[in-house]
């Protein structure tokens, strides 16, 4: 036989365990909500509604993924797999009150240097420098600037 209170002390854990498992559940829900775009301000949205915009947004970003694989493909299928043929890549690198900008370009492809230029002076700074060097397939840019801010600032 069972002592007496053994029943009740064994029911008292089992409820504590599913207390447990239920704000376990809670707490993963709200985090899968919080990830769904778009959620109404109503708060309580009633679980089957957040699990059906769970799963069309996961399908929805799966085609996004599928999507941007098959235009990255269409764009390495243009460059026709030239080794020559390269995407151009810029590297910024902020060194105090200078900036220093280097655009690697394969030789077939052309840009613009002076929009590249019109673009920094936007951004209020100031050309002090530019060169590029040709090494096998691929030019380099580099060009050397610095704000007009800290350059006021100097000569206050």
């Amino acid at each position: 036989m069972q002592p007496r209170g053994s029943g009740s002390s064994s029911k008292v854990h089992r409820n504590e365990i599913e207390k447990n498992r239920r704000l376990q559940h809670k707490d993963l829900y709200s985090k899968l909500a919080s990830f769904i775009p778009n959620q109404p301000s109503e708060k309580g949205l009633p679980l089957r509604d957040m699990l059906e915009q769970a799963t069309k947004y996961v399908v929805e970003l799966k085609q996004n993924v599928e999507e941007l694989k098959r235009r990255k493909a269409a764009l390495k299928g243009k460059e026709g797999g030239s080794k020559e043929e390269r995407l151009p890549v810029l590297m910024v690198r902020h060194m105090g009150s200078a900036l220093e900008v280097i655009l690697s370009t394969g030789l077939d492809k052309k840009f613009k240097l002076h929009e590249v230029l019109s673009v920094l002076k936007e951004e209020g700074l100031e050309v002090v420098g530019a060169s590029y060097s040709t090494v096998e397939n691929q030019t380099f840019y580099t060009i050397h600037a610095q704000t007009n801010i800290i350059k006021s600032i100097d000569y206050q």
